[in-house]
């Protein structure tokens, strides 16, 4: 278990929301899935686990699936910092309450994702334990301009694992201080880019079960060098990845 109470780290995946058509039909999804409870703050439905935020839901008409916001102690800083990287701004740095500040970006590739400065909450408060966060991954067709733009605006620096992933276009993203916080992966399988969200799951078996029963569409589960990983697809479209440690 990781319970944060403060706010991450520059560059860190720090909050993930998702717009909803149906948030009574969402809720019901999502609590089947991953035992969630629900409450309402200004960032509209938190989920809970245990009482504590693991990610949102928003009634708005949906477009962008999970999207990920990403920690800044400086969000107007980031933001300027993005635009000169050849982001655009799609929504200017606001206050959500005294909950904290937040702005929309979207990256040179096409990429929408969120700042989060922290002020009363940090983001999620459980990440890397079952039914709650543990990695985003940018999938793009563009990944040479994608790893320029964050290693610019977030100071990542960029490695490889040629053993244990051969002949696959995946860098690791990793903070000034070493820490993995995601990837890029090149591929030419989709034309779009999309930061893709995975949760930690006890079992992806017993969880793509769940899926299947609410609702939703089960992926075929592969068994991965970190994790036994699968796509699930939401009743509203929505992809997500979970993933369970290997047996």
């Amino acid at each position: 278990m990781v319970q944060i109470d403060r706010n991450q780290p520059l560059g860190t995946p720090t909050w993930t929301d998702l717009a909803v058509p149906d948030l009574a039909a969402a809720k019901e999804f999502y609590g089947a899935v991953f035992g969630w409870t629900f409450a309402e703050d200004e960032r509209g439905t938190v989920c809970l686990l245990r009482g504590l935020a693991v990610a949102g839901l928003r009634a708005e008409t949906p477009g962008y699936g999970w999207e990920v916001h990403i920690a800044t102690d400086d969000c107007a800083g980031t933001v300027k910092r993005a635009a000169a990287a050849g982001g655009v701004v799609v929504r200017e740095p606001h206050d959500v309450g005294q909950l904290g500040r937040a702005a929309i970006v979207t990256d040179p590739t096409g990429t929408r994702f969120g700042l989060w400065q922290g002020g009363r909450e940090p983001g999620c408060r459980l990440v890397n334990e079952p039914d709650t966060l543990v990695r985003n991954d940018l999938v793009t067709p563009n990944p040479g301009r994608a790893r320029d733009f964050y290693t610019a605006v977030f100071d990542f620096t960029l490695d490889g694992n040629e053993e244990q992933l051969p002949g696959v276009d995946f860098t690791f993203l990793r903070r000034p201080d070493g820490h993995e916080i995601g990837g890029v992966l090149g591929t030419t399988e989709s034309e779009v880019s999309y930061w893709e969200t995975s949760f930690a799951v006890a079992s992806a078996d017993e969880t793509m079960a769940r899926v299947a029963a609410a609702g939703g569409t089960a992926g075929k589960l592969e068994d991965m060098p970190y994790a036994r990983m699968g796509k699930a697809v939401d009743p509203f479209g929505n992809e997500f990845h979970v993933g369970s440690q290997p047996a």
